[in-house]
């Protein structure tokens, strides 16, 4: 179960190598790019991350990670959405800061965003909310993400409850309990897998006056 990474997956000739004057514009629009890319090549979801949470146990800090969906990229960070309440929601509450992972194997590439993170404002998840299809709505309700439910059947009636709830509201309002999160890196890095396993690795580290760029060891 080996993988030789290198060639040309686009098709078109280009390079799939990584330079540091890739970052010349910052960490953003090399992100970005990456996510146009594994786009364009029909890969699913190109804007999946794996989110890393530390949840403060009686045992001591244990890492939680599970796989969420970016929805807004700017200089700023990653922004996700999901429920307060939730294992990450309360988690994050606890120790606000968070690692993400983007991987796309099909591209030999990975790119992780480490940092603190904060609440968006109310006027952000509220566009995002709206955006969102009435059913989606309706399970961000129905659902107390993460806590146990006796059987889908118990789930299926709990969104039947909501449906009804909303039936003749045209809006559905945001529930108090869900929003948005900003991860706002101190640290964001790139990876290109390469051939003979001497990968490209570069590091941005963003700094008060500024950002610095290096190059990692494989």
């Amino acid at each position: 179960m080996r993988v030789e990474y290198g060639g040309t997956p686009f098709g078109s000739g280009e390079d799939t190598d990584l330079d540091e004057t890739w970052l010349a514009g910052g960490w953003e629009p090399l992100l970005r790019h990456w996510i146009e890319q594994a786009t364009a090549v029909g890969i699913a979801e190109p804007n999946a991350m794996v989110l890393a949470t530390v949840a403060l146990t009686d045992a001591g800090p244990r890492p939680v990670a599970r796989t969420v969906l970016c929805k807004g990229l700017s200089p700023d960070g990653v922004t996700f959405y999901t429920n307060y309440d939730s294992a990450k929601g309360t988690q994050l509450a606890a120790d606000p800061f968070a690692a993400a992972t983007f991987v796309w194997p099909a591209l030999g590439r990975q790119v992780h965003v480490r940092g603190a993170v904060e609440l968006v404002p109310a006027e952000t998840t509220a566009v995002y909310w709206r955006s969102r299809p009435r059913d989606s709505q309706l399970g961000a309700w129905a659902s107390r993400q993460s806590r146990p439910i006796g059987s889908r059947a118990e789930l299926d009636r709990i969104l039947a409850e909501a449906t009804a709830r909303f039936a003749d509201v045209d809006e559905i309002p945001v529930p108090p309990h869900w929003g948005g999160y900003l991860l706002r890196p101190d640290e964001v890095e790139f990876w290109q897998g390469r051939r003979s396993r001497l990968h490209n690795r570069i590091r941005v580290s963003v700094e008060s006056d500024g950002m610095k760029v290096q190059r990692l060891q494989p």
